[in-house]
């Protein structure tokens, strides 16, 4: 079997007959069974995967197949899909079957896309390496000793092993960018509210957003275009136009573009200096390429992960109220007592990492430290928003590294949660100001692994961020 890059290949050999879907079903559940020490999937659906693809091969056979026929996708464990378990990596959902399908999904599905299984993720998407997850760590392919990223990082490793051509993740703070970068994918955040939240189990109900992960800026616009758009589900979800992505992409001739890189982003003490110096490298060959560059001060830079844990850990420790072991999920059978059931359901059943966000969001929002931590959040949130548009005002797009470093060691940082909050420092931004973002493979680290670039866009115009990118992955 090839190694596709695109959907548009696969597309090509299949209405040529040279493959069917039922070859490429097969071909990613061998691969799937011969990497299961990554720990990818929590779940394969084997002979659901090979039912839909002798479906959607019989529609090819009439010409009647969807726009995604040949997409066979991988989708993390907080994206609901009717009839299917979903745990969001955690034991307190143990055993529950979601009862519907997230629009983002579905709207692919309709397009005949093929639903491969459900991947691994850090517990309720908390995490920056995958390890969170209750179902034990997932691996980074490209060196099984190393984190893929988080929290999506089954779903970017995923992708780079060739499990599956592509992949849903959901991205609070770069959980479908930092793993990319990580792994060596393509990772992207729409603007809040350009995809659908229907169906996303929530972390943080302002930050959250479905995303893809592929192997190529044309397969992000294909999937972009059709999962995007207004959903009378979602009051969040954003009523304007959906572009036709991928169209654009091929009317693109090489326009320039204005693009702004943050001063106190590189100059930050924790960043690799090979991944520094790939960065700079990039700049100069903007500038050759005829793009504007301009270096711009961001004041608040130090600021963007401690209000977004501030924000993040409130609004989770409502949405994860929920979980009390009365509804669904697990319920401890040592609980003698309503208020047992209650207390020892949630202290069994969620992992470290979430009870610490839980208490640290309770805290914030508790009468006396309301105003001296969440408020004072709000406001250093509105700073970052309006100082990030302000700058976009004049230029296209922000460029910064996806994260600070390649991927760290399994372990490394367990025992140092602010040196793992740190490895998002730079993608938060894009989620604080809610404008769309991007991860795009930059090289390769002297170490083997790969790193990659950011760019940030303007709210809602997803379609030159894609054509930029696009031009940069292709020369």
């Amino acid at each position: 079997m090839k190694n596709y890059e695109t959907l548009a290949e696969i597309q090509q050999d299949l209405s040529t007959g040279s493959i069917q879907c039922k070859d490429l079903v097969d071909f990613y559940l061998k691969r799937i069974h011969s990497a299961q020490n990554l720990n990818l999937f929590l779940e394969v659906y084997e002979e659901e995967a090979r039912l839909r693809a002798a479906e959607i091969d019989q529609k090819i056979s009439q010409g009647t197949q969807g726009k995604l026929a040949g997409l066979v996708l991988g989708v993390k464990d907080v994206i609901c899909y009717q009839g299917h378990g979903l745990t969001a990596g955690s034991k307190i959902l143990a055993g529950f079957e979601s009862m519907f399908t997230a629009t983002a999904l579905q709207r692919l599905l309709d397009e005949d896309a093929i639903v491969i299984g459900r991947q691994n993720c850090d517990e309720f998407a908390m995490g920056s390496s995958n390890e969170n997850s209750a179902y034990g760590p997932a691996r980074n392919p490209v060196d099984p000793e190393r984190v893929p990223g988080g929290s999506s990082g089954a779903s970017a490793a995923s992708v780079k092993a060739g499990l599956c051509h592509a992949a849903l993740g959901s991205d609070t703070g770069g959980s479908v960018r930092q793993p990319s970068g990580f792994c060596g994918t393509i990772g992207f955040k729409p603007t809040y509210g350009r995809v659908s939240r229907w169906g996303l189990i929530a972390y943080a109900s302002s930050f959250d957003q479905i995303g893809p992960i592929t192997r190529s800026v044309e397969d992000t616009a294909r999937i972009m275009e059709i999962m995007a758009g207004p959903d009378q589900l979602d009051n969040t979800a954003a009523v304007e136009e959906v572009p036709a992505y991928s169209q654009a992409l091929k009317e693109d001739s090489g326009k320039t573009y204005t693009i702004a890189y943050i001063r106190e982003a590189l100059e930050s003490p924790g960043l690799d200096p090979e991944i520094k110096q790939a960065t700079q490298d990039l700049i100069q060959r903007f500038k050759d390429e005829g793009h504007t560059v301009k270096m711009v001060d961001f004041p608040y830079l130090d600021y963007v992960v401690p209000c977004y844990y501030v924000l993040t850990t409130a609004e989770a420790s409502s949405n994860l109220s929920r979980y009390d072991g009365v509804h669904y999920g697990y319920r401890s059978p040592k609980a003698q007592t309503l208020e047992e059931v209650y207390t020892m359901s949630r202290s069994e059943g969620f992992g470290e990492e979430v009870k610490r966000r839980i208490m640290l969001g309770t805290f914030v929002l508790s009468a006396g430290y309301y105003d001296a931590y969440y408020t004072k959040a709000m406001k250093v949130r509105s700073l970052i928003q309006q100082e990030t548009l302000e700058i976009l005002k004049d230029c296209d797009f922000i460029l910064t590294p996806t994260a600070p470093t390649p991927a760290f060691k399994l372990g490394e940082k367990a025992n140092d949660p602010i040196e793992m909050f740190l490895s998002d420092i730079y993608t938060v931004h894009a989620n604080l100001a809610g404008v769309p973002a991007i991860s795009l493979p930059l090289g390769e680290h002297s170490s083997g692994l790969p790193f990659g670039i950011q760019l940030m866009g303007r709210a809602f115009d997803e379609e030159n961020l894609l054509n930029f990118s696009s031009q940069i992955v292709k020369k």
